[in-house]
C-alpha cells in the first residue's frame, strides 16, 4: 500500500466500519480535528467539510495516514503560523492537584484544575480509539478511551 504524505490543511474520511464515515482535517502535526457529521455518501465539496462543527480536536499517531487508514480526500489551504489550536493538559500521576497547560508547540505552563477542566488531555490516539470515540459519541454512549483519559478529580 502506498504511503501518504501528512501535510497540516489535509481532508482526511474516517471510515467508520459500518458503511459510515465522516472527516477531519489535518492541523499542526499531529492534531487532528475531526467533524460532527457522519454519512454514507461522499462530500466532495471541501469548504461545506471544513464548515461542519468540530466535535474534537486530538493528536493521532502518523500511521492513520500514512497506511492509508484514513484516505486522503483533498487539501484546503492551512495556515500553521496562525493556527489556534486547544490547549489541553497534563495531570501528574502522583500528585493530581498538578496540572499543567500545553499547546500545539510543547509549551507548558501551570495551571489549576479550573483551567484543565473540559479541556483533553494530552496524549497520542490510536486511529482505532478515534474511531470508536466517533462511533460512541453517535450512539449516546460514553467512550472507554475518553473516559480514561479524563481529567482526574481531586479529594
Amino acid at each position: 500500500m502506498k504511503r501518504q504524505r501528512i501535510q497540516a490543511g489535509t481532508v482526511v474520511k474516517i471510515p467508520l466500519g459500518d458503511g459510515t464515515h465522516t472527516y477531519g482535517r489535518l492541523l499542526v502535526k499531529p492534531y487532528v480535528e475531526v467533524y460532527d457529521s457522519v454519512t454514507r455518501e461522499e462530500i466532495t465539496d471541501l469548504e461545506s467539510i471544513v464548515a461542519k462543527p468540530v466535535l474534537f480536536t486530538v493528536s493521532v499517531f502518523d500511521h492513520a495516514i500514512t497506511k492509508g487508514r484514513w484516505p486522503i480526500v483533498s487539501k484546503l489551504p492551512y495556515d500553521e503560523e496562525t493556527a489556534e489550536l486547544p490547549l489541553q493538559f497534563l495531570q501528574d500521576v502522583a500528585d493530581p492537584r498538578r496540572c499543567r497547560l500545553i499547546d500545539a508547540w510543547g509549551n507548558i505552563t501551570p495551571a489549576s484544575i479550573e483551567e484543565c477542566a473540559g479541556l483533553e488531555r494530552a496524549a497520542v490516539w490510536e486511529p482505532e480509539h478515534v474511531e470508536d470515540r466517533i462511533r460512541d459519541h453517535y450512539a449516546g454512549r460514553p467512550n472507554t478511551w475518553f473516559e480514561s483519559l479524563k481529567l482526574k478529580e481531586v479529594k
